[in-house]
């Protein structure tokens, strides 16, 4: 059966080591800058689950408070793969179906720069800086599984984040990964979502704002694992 595999699926995991391996390399290519001490309490939540929303450490809220977001440089690689295979859970880096088919990586970088700009709304100082965002991976749930009543599914979504001074291209704090998983739901929930006006796009857009929010220090820290049967 196809959904066999589900869960050991996208590389045996390579998502979560890959996230690991991004921490290591950017924590040892540049120095913490402007980060919050991390909240142990509240991380510790996600710390060895494989679906989480997961950074190392926040920015400070006295730090961020002085910041105004200028502009989102988004970065969707053409390295990342994409799927439109009609399967449970598709191997790939970008797995989106909840726009009609088109270009993914730039729906993807849109419904980014959209959620990253709604979660800094709130930083209302006198610097000007920039979001360097890169993705790593968006895996929403594909069609198949969507329609299915198994109770199973996580939105994917992990990227790279660096702050810089809008005035010269200062780096104010080095790039640092952020994974935002989602829980996905699947036949008569989803229906009943997409009723309510809660679509894939809408509930992962808010997510990931409210996830960007609480890195800021500007909202509640959204750290946390999540128990659902993924790939």
């Amino acid at each position: 059966m196809e959904f066999t595999g589900i869960i050991q699926m996208l590389n045996g995991g390579n998502l979560s080591r890959r996230f690991v391996v991004c921490s290591i390399l950017v924590g040892l290519a540049f120095p913490s800058v402007a980060l919050a001490e991390p909240d142990l309490g509240q991380a510790d939540k996600a710390v060895g689950s494989k679906w989480r929303t997961y950074y190392e450490q926040g920015i400070e809220k006295s730090v961020s408070r002085k910041w105004r977001l200028n502009k989102v440089h988004m970065n969707v690689p053409e390295s990342l793969t994409v799927s439109e295979k009609n399967r449970y859970a598709p191997k790939a880096d970008i797995v989106w179906r909840g726009e009609p088919l088109g270009d993914r990586r730039k729906q993807v970088g849109a419904i980014m720069t959209t959620a990253v700009k709604s979660g800094a709304r709130g930083l209302r100082g006198g610097k000007r800086v920039d979001f360097n965002v890169e993705m790593i991976e968006f895996h929403a749930l594909s069609d198949k599984l969507r329609k299915s009543n198994i109770k199973a599914g996580i939105h994917n979504i992990s990227f790279l984040i660096e702050v810089v001074d809008s005035r010269n291209g200062k780096v104010i704090v080095a790039k640092q990964p952020i994974q935002a998983d989602l829980i996905g739901y699947t036949g008569k929930q989803a229906k009943e979502l997409v009723a309510a006006g809660q679509t894939q796009k809408v509930r992962i857009t808010n997510h990931v704002a409210v996830v960007i929010q609480g890195w800021l220090g500007q909202g509640p820290d959204m750290r946390k694992g999540i128990k659902r049967r993924g790939r």
